[in-house]
């Protein structure tokens, strides 16, 4: 007899410190079926002012913004008191760690620029990567969901995405390829964690090959 599948949605805590067009796009994916299973359930800033809380406030969802200090513990506590499954860094700046990276070890993820491991660690967001690629010569950048680990862009690789560098292109342009492809990936990812999610008991890690 087979095992019954998990019946409430997999909640998920999308973490934002800008414009939130990576909040907009798993919004989006949401509302058209395309995170079978899956609920955005808050969105948290770490600053204020963040127009990705007005996204969420548009779409119904519940939002908290955060100062700097303490923020990991208090992204923690938040988590907890929505019940969340899966966090999504969604365009998130800060630097997190502590008790809040070991409890979602396996169950939260981050978006980088580019192709890692090439361009990441400390400093490297933003049109920074984007330079750098043009800088070294690469015929191709894109983008990198992994999941988070107590380093910077340092955890296991989920999926990729990749867009080609073109001759002539500049930082704007070819940061704007790669945003298109960041809108896919981050569905794409959260779709496979929530489907992953659902298939071990509350709480456990999700590992990948």
């Amino acid at each position: 007899m087979s095992k019954p599948g998990r019946v409430e949605p997999v909640r998920i805590l999308v973490l934002v410190s800008g414009n939130g067009t990576t909040l907009q796009a798993l919004i989006h994916a949401e509302r058209q079926g395309g995170l079978p299973g899956g609920r955005i359930q808050a969105v948290i800033a770490d600053r204020e002012g963040a127009y990705a809380l007005e996204r969420a406030k548009t779409a119904g969802i519940p939002v908290y913004t955060l100062g700097q200090q303490d923020l990991s513990d208090r992204i923690l506590y938040h988590a907890r008191q929505e019940g969340a499954d899966l966090i999504i860094l969604g365009g998130l700046l800060s630097i997190l760690g502590g008790d809040l990276i070991r409890e979602y070890q396996g169950r939260m993820i981050n978006l980088h620029p580019s192709l890692l491991p090439k361009f990441g660690g400390p400093g490297m967001y933003g049109e920074r990567v984007h330079r750098a690629v043009l800088a070294s010569g690469e015929t191709e950048s894109g983008c990198t969901v992994h999941l988070v680990d107590a380093g910077i862009d340092t955890g296991p690789i989920l999926l990729q995405r990749r867009v080609p560098v073109l001759p002539g292109d500049t930082p704007v342009g070819l940061a704007a390829r790669v945003h298109q492809a960041e809108h896919r990936a981050i569905v794409d990812a959260a779709a496979l964690l929530v489907s992953r999610i659902r298939e071990v008991p509350a709480g456990s890690s999700v590992f990948f090959p």
